[in-house]
């Protein structure tokens, strides 16, 4: 193997891509730890493991397949034991009645290709895949589609939580679908049952994509694995069942928010992977601009009143309170909230958890935690009246009270909290500042390319469909295809002023609102929108669908054409 690896340090140097500075260095190393040159290469971080692969394909003149490029069909690997798979550093990547395509770590190895051939019982042609990559894909496959009767024989060691080992292929193909789930930055795993199929989904940047997993014959054992991590009732099928759980995957903690469900076909079940404290960073990182960050700072620093973030369910509204949180969270300030359910854990932070079974409501637990001598308070969510009026009561005595609402734009949360029967003058003397909030994709860097905006999503802002200056991701490994990698937020913040809160004591509507926060300087969301896709963080069309609940009025479409407002050189650079 060294001669081999003398090829292809050869040919790295030959075509400049490792300089002869670093290959003495390397072969020095080699010498001293007893290990192969090209294994020195890659500690010094002179090459990646994907370049060492590609060299090495080139030396062996063998083809190179990167198998990120692919979808592999995990059932491949009921043709191949494990062992052999394992031992040999291979897998059948592609199938054709009389080829085989296999991808090797050491494609050259012409007794392992014999075996290889043997035990596939057709001819095959060799590939090479970069190791690491190949040994990942054997693992999940293998986890993901061992065969039946294995399976059910793990049920039997499930039913004791110390009878596991981690091996049995149920606790396998769990691990590997919550690994998997966390490498891809999922936030949200849903197994459901059909009569026929187990379907796998992960929730990636809001959307959800199908994945491979294991057939319906898994179904009842991945759910009794789910209930045992769960610690649930293992017996109870025929009621819904929510528990949390502690993952912990490449020495990263991750809890899990897990919710089942029966349905006509099985238990379906969703887990919610929940942000840790650590993820939360500043209001620049979640795509404020400086300009609406600054309100939100400003209205941070009032040691009363009320700030409320607003926007559907799975907007990002917890994220942004909690960045807030975060900014606010020193020894000299005493921060209690109420939450259904606790997402985040912050140290130093009291944190309650609502539960209504056994009377503790938002309004109970608010009422409870007033007397705790609080400086800031979260509620999770304003839900009723009564939570509504102590919750203003609150910030009219010496709280600095969050909270967040469903409404569809910041103006909307002042006709919400007439509707639970909060007076206007209560409404103006708490209120520093409503956020309203979305979120849209980024697109990804790897791929991005200019692009002219969609007809359809240049009309909902007014502007020119031969508009330049718009781009789109055209798909690439890093985004699995999609064009996206990531979201950011877009925001519109009202502030509470002279002009805002006449509207209110004249019980404006939404609309009246919106127009006196707007002549006073608010940026609305729409706009906002539509500077990150100018800007090339997000697309038009991405843009467009987060501003389609609430059009664009006519009055502010013919300022669509003008440039993005002062800040956004800042702003680009923070963003």
């Amino acid at each position: 193997m060294l001669d081999h690896d003398d090829f292809v340090l050869a040919s790295l140097l030959e075509s400049g891509r490792v300089t002869a500075e670093a290959a003495e260095a390397a072969r020095q190393e080699a010498s001293r730890e007893g290990i192969a040159v090209t294994e020195s290469l890659l500690r010094q971080g002179v090459i990646d493991p994907r370049g060492l692969a590609i060299a090495r394909a080139e030396t062996y003149e063998c083809p190179f397949v990167d198998l990120s490029h692919f979808e592999i069909d995990f059932t491949n690997c009921g043709l191949l034991p494990r062992g052999a798979a394992d031992s040999l550093i291979a897998f059948p990547l592609f199938v054709m009645p009389d080829l085989i395509t296999v991808g090797m770590a050491n494609p050259i190895d012409l007794r392992a290709v014999d075996q290889l051939r043997g035990a596939l019982k057709s001819d095959i042609e060799p590939v090479l895949c970069e190791p690491g990559a190949l040994r990942a894909l054997i693992e999940r496959a293998y986890a993901l589609s061992g065969n039946r009767e294995e399976k059910e024989e793990s049920v039997e060691a499930e039913a004791s939580p110390t009878l596991t080992t981690g091996k049995e292929p149920i606790v396998a193909a769990m691990n590997q679908i919550i690994s998997q789930a966390i490498e891809r930055g999922a936030s949200d795993i849903h197994i459901g049952p059909d009569e026929h199929d187990l379907h796998l989904r992960y929730r990636i940047d809001g959307t959800l994509h199908e994945q491979q997993g294991p057939g319906l014959s898994a179904h009842s054992g991945l759910i009794r694995r789910l209930k045992i991590m769960a610690n649930l009732d293992l017996t109870q099928t025929r009621r819904p069942q929510d528990g949390k759980i502690r993952f912990t995957h490449a020495g990263r903690t991750v809890d899990i928010r897990l919710s089942i469900i029966p349905t006509v076909c099985g238990e379906n079940a969703v887990m919610r992977l929940l942000t840790s404290s650590a993820a939360i960073r500043g209001f620049d990182e979640l795509g404020l601009s400086p300009a609406a960050a600054s309100a939100v700072e400003r209205a941070m620093g009032h040691p009363h009143g009320m700030i409320l973030v607003t926007g559907p369910t799975g907007s990002g509204k917890t994220t942004t309170v909690y960045t807030g949180l975060k900014k606010l969270n020193t020894a000299d300030r005493n921060i209690m909230t109420i939450e259904d359910p606790v997402e985040i854990r912050m140290p130093l932070i009291r944190q309650v958890q609502v539960n209504t079974e056994i009377g503790m409501t938002f309004a109970g637990a608010l009422r409870s935690i007033l007397r705790q001598d609080p400086d800031v308070v979260f509620v999770g969510e304003i839900r009723d009246e009564e939570t509504a009026r102590i919750a203003v009561q609150s910030a009219l005595t010496g709280h600095l009270v969050l909270s967040t609402l469903h409404t569809n734009d910041a103006a909307g949360a002042i006709p919400r909290l007439r509707d639970f029967n909060c007076p206007p003058f209560a409404i103006n003397a708490a209120l520093l500042c409503v956020i309203a909030q979305r979120l849209v994709r980024r697109v990804c860097p790897e791929c991005a390319v200019s692009d002219r905006p969609d007809a359809s999503a240049a009309a909902v802002f007014g502007i020119r469909a031969d508009d330049g200056g718009f781009v789109r991701g055209e798909g690439c490994s890093r985004c699995a295809r999609t064009g996206y990698k990531g979201r950011i937020g877009v925001y519109e913040v009202l502030q509470m002023n002279p002009s805002v809160q006449r509207a209110v004591e004249s019980g404006g509507d939404a609309t009246r609102v919106r127009r006196a926060a707007t002549s006073t300087g608010m940026q609305p969301m729409w706009q906002d929108a539509l500077e990150k896709a100018r800007l090339g963080l997000t697309t038009l069309e991405e843009a467009a669908r987060v501003v389609a609940v609430h059009s664009v009025e006519p009055e502010d479409a013919c300022e669509a054409e003008a440039p993005p407002s002062g800040g956004s050189a800042a702003f680009r650079s923070a963003a």
